[in-house]
């Protein structure tokens, strides 16, 4: 039995769908993290959405890809009353789990990050990058105002 990630079928190609941008300079990365909406109101579990983004030097953000996400779930082991534990995270286990769900999932592909499908995708969206320029930019989380309420609330 296999437990983890994986990616959606496909997920490691360009998008079609997405429209070529306005060239500009790509001065940074990173990944912005939102929460999943959910069926029931489960204190014991919530489970966030990973996109990855482009960052140009006029300040716009160009999404690259947005088909990760984890889930987080609390133990009911030795819980009193109805079981349920609260979850309580903070802004850093947050940030820990978004950079390990932008990882490659396979230990073989040889690079810390995926730096040459992440330019492949930037210039599917009309971006003039390849990996080597990307590997050398800052990368940032960035958390959305819901997840940020939501720690708020844990």
């Amino acid at each position: 039995m296999t437990f983890g990630w994986s990616p959606y079928p496909g997920a490691y190609r360009a998008p079609e769908n997405l429209p070529r941008v306005e060239p500009g300079r790509v001065v940074g990365l990173g990944a912005l993290c939102d929460l999943q909406a959910s069926a029931t109101d489960d204190v014991n579990s919530q489970s966030f959405l990973v996109s990855e983004f482009a960052t140009l030097e006029d300040g716009r953000r160009v999404l690259l890809h947005a088909e990760r996400g984890y889930s987080i779930a609390a133990r009911s082991t030795g819980a009193p009353g109805n079981g349920a534990i609260p979850l309580h995270e903070t802004r850093e286990d947050v940030t820990r789990c978004v950079l390990n769900t932008v990882l490659p999932d396979d230990d073989g592909c040889g690079e810390a990050h995926p730096w040459a499908w992440l330019a492949e995708l930037a210039r599917a969206r009309g971006l003039e990058v390849t990996a080597e320029d990307l590997k050398n930019l800052p990368y940032e989380v960035a958390l959305t105002d819901e997840v940020t309420r939501w720690l708020a609330s844990t």
